[in-house]
């Protein structure tokens, strides 16, 4: 049995797996040894575990991982992937990025896979049927530029999404949610668009926190999937373990 961890920049996701199926998965807003510890109790069958973060950690989770587990990775750039990466400047590359390519992928495999990240940041990146990542685009996510638009100039308020708005807003705040909100979603339409003009194959997987708000508004067929990083994150852990 494999323990993920996923520390990122709101939260902290950990997931169960026994081979490809989640068993369990639990949310924190930090992560300590005794937290790690619970898990194992109810799990003494867990074996190997992985560790992604973009932030620092307790200084007692890396001590427990390696001194309870038979084996424990962390991600980074120098830990073989089971796809190729193409992208030039990998030590740049979010390791949220590449665990969501490598699950897409692990879903999907050779195929022409676009997987759009709805987070903190909107990332959409391009997985081809050779099993080769290849990059894709970061701008800015949905409560970002509704932040944005508020720090920026003097007289917007700070709002956010709402499932309910206009095509064209008849007020200051409903032309915001308006414009932050349909410029989100004609942006994500329009690149998978335009990448379907050469890959006509495309499967989009769309994951990120704000998924469940941008599922039914998008005019492209999707799949959804909320643990796709957490997927990813074990596949290269078992594509490790097998390198033993």
């Amino acid at each position: 049995m494999n323990l993920i961890i996923d520390i990122g920049n709101t939260s902290v996701k950990l997931a169960v797996f026994l081979g490809s199926n989640i068993q369990e998965s639990v949310r924190l807003k930090t992560l300590h040894a005794k937290d790690i510890e619970t898990i194992k109790k109810r799990f003494p069958d867990l074996q190997y575990s992985i560790l992604s973060t973009v932030s620092d950690i307790n200084k007692d989770v890396i001590p427990f991982l390696t001194g309870n587990f038979e084996y424990f990775v962390s991600l980074d750039t120098s830990i073989p992937l089971p796809i190729e990466n193409l992208y030039q400047t990998k030590e740049t590359l979010g390791k949220d990025r590449i665990a969501a390519a490598v699950g897409a992928n692990n879903i999907f495999p050779n195929r022409n896979v676009l997987v759009i990240d709805a987070g903190t940041a909107l990332t959409m990146d391009f997985i081809r049927s050779d099993n080769r990542f290849v990059g894709g685009n970061i701008s800015p996510g949905l409560n970002m530029r509704f932040k944005a638009l508020h720090h920026f100039t003097k007289n917007l308020p700070l709002l956010s999404e709402t499932d309910t708005f206009n095509q064209l807003g008849n007020s200051t705040e409903n032309a915001i949610i308006s414009g932050v909100q349909q410029g989100m979603i004609f942006e994500i339409d329009g690149y998978i668009n335009h990448l379907k003009l050469k890959y006509p194959d495309l499967t989009i997987i769309l994951t990120g926190g704000d998924s469940n708000f941008f599922e039914k508004k998008l005019k492209n067929s999707i799949f959804v999937n909320p643990d796709l990083i957490l997927i990813g994150l074990n596949r290269i852990l078992i594509h490790n373990v097998e390198l033993l």
